[in-house]
Formats: C-alpha cells, sequence, structure tokens
C-alpha cells in the first residue's frame, strides 16, 4: 500500500513526502487504518520495520482533525519510552513527520539540562516524548498535568519490564484520563502475556496485530557465525572490515572494558572508531550518534545501551565482537541493519567466554546462525602499541588509585537516569 492511499490530512502528507516515505511497510499497513479511525492498538513487529512512523502518523492524523481545547497544561500526547536512545530518536521523527503539522514536540530524559528541559516543559508542548523517570519527576513538580491528555504511546513495553520501570509506567497511566476517554497505541517486540496483560487493564480493547511473529529475525539481515579463540579475536575482526570494507559498522560488546579496547586498537590500525556505553555523559554520546548517522564516523563501537536506541539508515553490517548473554539481544543488535526493507550482514564471534549463549540464541531465533570457517589469511596482523606507547600507559595506570577487583559483568548502567 502507498501512503497516497490512505485518508491523510494535507499537513501530515506533506510530513511524509519531506521524510521520502512511499509505500508503507507491513506494520504501517496494519496499523494505520485502525488507529486513523482511532482504535486502540497493540502491535508487535520486528525491530526495524517502521513503528515510529506508523504511530507518529496515526497520533497527527488524529490531531490535526480533531483540534484541542482548553487542555490546560496537558499536552495532548503523551508517548514512554524506556530508554534515552529511543526517546531522541522518536521525537526526530517527529519533529520530521510532523514538520507542517505546527505541533511542538519535546522530549525529556536524564543527561541532558535539567532546567532547560523543565522550562521547555513549562511553556507547553503538544507530544510529550520521555523516559518514565524524568517524565515522574517533572509530573510530580506540577511541571505538567496529564489530567486532559488525549492520547498514549507506549513503545517498547516488553522492555519497561526487562528493565524494571513497570511500577513507573503504572503510576502514569493511572494518572491519565481513563482509558475510555482517550486513544491509547502499544508497540512492543513481543506480546508476552504480562504485555497484553498490561494493554488489557489500561486500554480500551485494543486489536491485537502481529506481524510475521514466526520470523523473529530480520529477514533481509545476512547472519554468518565465526568459532574463534579469544586472543585471535582482533585480528579476525581487523580482518573481516578489510574483507567486507562496512560503509556504516555497528560493533557490540558485553562491557565497558571491552569497548575502550576495542577502540583503541581499531584506531590504532586506521579504523576511525568511537564508543558509546553508558557510563558516557549524554551530550557527549549523542554528539558520537550524530556524527555516526551523519557518515563522519563510519565504526560505533557499542554495549546494549545502544541496541534499541539507535535508528540510523543504511547500517550496513552489525558486528557482534561479544555474543551477547541475552538471547533477545541477539535480535534487537542485529536489527539495527536490513532495516526498513534493506538488506544487512550481520556477523558474530563466538569465543570461548560467550559461546555458552549461542544454544539461547538460536532457539529464541528458531534457527541455526551459518557458520562459516575463518581462513589463517582472514586474521590481520595488528600494529602493536611502541615500547614508549606502553611505558606511558603503565605509568598512567600507575598513577589511578588502587581499586578493589570487580567482577566482570555486562554493561547494565544503561537504564535512563531518574
Amino acid at each position: 500500500m502507498d501512503f497516497s492511499e490512505l485518508d491523510l490530512p494535507y499537513e501530515v502528507r506533506q510530513g511524509i513526502e519531506h521524510s521520502t516515505f512511499k509505500t508503507c511497510t507491513p506494520v504501517q499497513e496494519a496499523v494505520l487504518p485502525r488507529a486513523i479511525r482511532g482504535e486502540d492498538v497493540a502491535a508487535q513487529a520486528q525491530t526495524g520495520t517502521g513503528k515510529t512512523a506508523a504511530f507518529l502518523i496515526s497520533l497527527f492524523t488524529r490531531m490535526v482533525r480533531n483540534p484541542a481545547v482548553d487542555l490546560g497544561n496537558s499536552p495532548q500526547a503523551l508517548i514512554i519510552a524506556p530508554t534515552r536512545e529511543l526517546a531522541d530518536q522518536i521525537f526526530h521523527e517527529a519533529e520530521r513527520l510532523g514538520k507542517f503539522t505546527g505541533f511542538r514536540c519535546l522530549a525529556v530524559y536524564g543527561g541532558i539540562d535539567y532546567d532547560k528541559q523543565r522550562t521547555a516543559l513549562q511553556n507547553g508542548v503538544d507530544v510529550l516524548i520521555g523516559t518514565p523517570g524524568r517524565l515522574i519527576d517533572y509530573f510530580k513538580q506540577h511541571v505538567y498535568s496529564l489530567k486532559k491528555t488525549r492520547y498514549l504511546i507506549i513503545d517498547e513495553a516488553d522492555r519497561m519490564f526487562d528493565m524494571g520501570f513497570i511500577d513507573d509506567l503504572r503510576y502514569l497511566l493511572k494518572k491519565l484520563p481513563d482509558y475510555s476517554k482517550r486513544q491509547s497505541m502499544l508497540f512492543s517486540a513481543t506480546l508476552s502475556y504480562r504485555v497484553m496483560e498490561l494493554a488489557y487493564e489500561h486500554m480500551n480493547l485494543p486489536e491485537k496485530i502481529s506481524i510475521t511473529p514466526e520470523q523473529v529475525t530480520v529477514e533481509k539481515v545476512e547472519q554468518v557465525l565465526y568459532h574463534v579463540g579469544k586472543h585471535e579475536k582482533v585480528p579476525l575482526l581487523l580482518g573481516l572490515l578489510q574483507k567486507e570494507q562496512p560503509g556504516r559498522a555497528l560493533i557490540f560488546v558485553n562491557t565497558r572494558r571491552a569497548a575502550d579496547m576495542v577502540v583503541e586498537r581499531l584506531n590504532r590500525n586506521n579504523w576511525r572508531s568511537q564508543a558509546i556505553t553508558g557510563d558516557i555523559e549524554q551530550k557527549k554520546r549523542l554528539r558520537i550518534l550524530a556524527d555516526f548517522k551523519e557518515g563522519r564516523l563510519p565504526l560505533l563501537v557499542a554495549t546494549d545501551v545502544a541496541s534499541r536506541g539507535i535508528d540510523v539508515k543504511d547500517i550496513t553490517h552489525v558486528i557482534n565482537y561479544d555474543l551477547p548473554q541475552d538471547a533477545e539481544d541477539y535480535v534487537h543488535r542485529i536489527g539495527r541493519t536490513g532495516r526498513a526493507g534493506a538488506t544487512g550482514k550481520a556477523l558474530s564471534l563466538a569465543d570461548e567466554e560467550y559461546v555458552f549463549s549461542l544454544e539461547a540464541i538460536e532457539a529464541y531465533i528458531g534457527q541455526k546462525i551459518p557458520v562459516e570457517w575463518a581462513e589463517e589469511s582472514l586474521y590481520v596482523r595488528e600494529i602493536r602499541r611502541t615500547h614508549e606507547e606502553r611505558q606511558k600507559s603503565e605509568q598512567e595506570r600507575a598513577l589511578r588509585p588502587s581499586q578493589p577487583a570487580r567482577r566482570r559483568t555486562p554493561d547494565r548502567s544503561s537504564r535512563p537516569r531518574r
């Protein structure tokens, strides 16, 4: 279905043309007619299939056709997202799709100027996007109200449960008007029992929509697995980059320490890269993401803080330098490529430390990941640090205050700061 076949207001059509969208994705084709009529929907679809555009186009259409009257300090619409990166992504897409509607959009989340966000919210907004912690913070200060909010969108509902935000989410839902007096839309990678229980409790008989639920991973992503010794991973990574010559690649690791190590060794071997992890301040993280989106940074190394919050076109490759320890994270990682009908490639390195996750990953995605055995020529001899560089590094390490040894765990600091 083309967007031209849908009954949409002129202002919304302009936004779609500005975003260069022409043909609906399956989830958009399923959601838009129902949501435009004002029905509640609970939709499941693969990551990267256009869910954000589906709910924003529906939302702007409803808002244009049903002008708000005397809402006080309540936003017309509330969009709740689990992570800062996802909230920021939704905001930018809302700015693009809603460019000709005149509606004011604002995203609020931790790590960004607190007072600046507070002032902007006090001045009034039509579409409020945010993470649960920051939304509750401002709500309790009476910066805004939800008494007359007419539209609710919950994005990545399953992630709300995974990250422990369900109590915060329920708090916000209870402050909204009754579900019979608002339109609600819920989107999730999985419509599990607990997600649907939330939907039935806080929504008005939502239409359940599932798009290709049997196919968990994105169909057009070519997946390849390499078994490799831990000490050989960097030489193999360099060889794969040399062989594949990715236009734009995301490299996933499990810990912040691994991210720093991979970036240092990539840069030393003339592969320009930067890392985003949970401990990087938000302004710097957004700057790195902007460089990656605009093509100034070809390689981005990330922990799972980025696995659901990056919506960048033309990511040609996702490389799992470390296999994730959570099977769902594998799906979300490789979903960063092959988005909106494009093709992509996902390469995974399975070493002796993380190979134990492979069985659970393959069970979750319902298929075996094809294995390729790397020839000797694929391992690239890397440029090592000079004696002077090693000495300098050792001196810097000696000057650091000693800390008790900590057990190495995956990066869990991606939770939005409250």
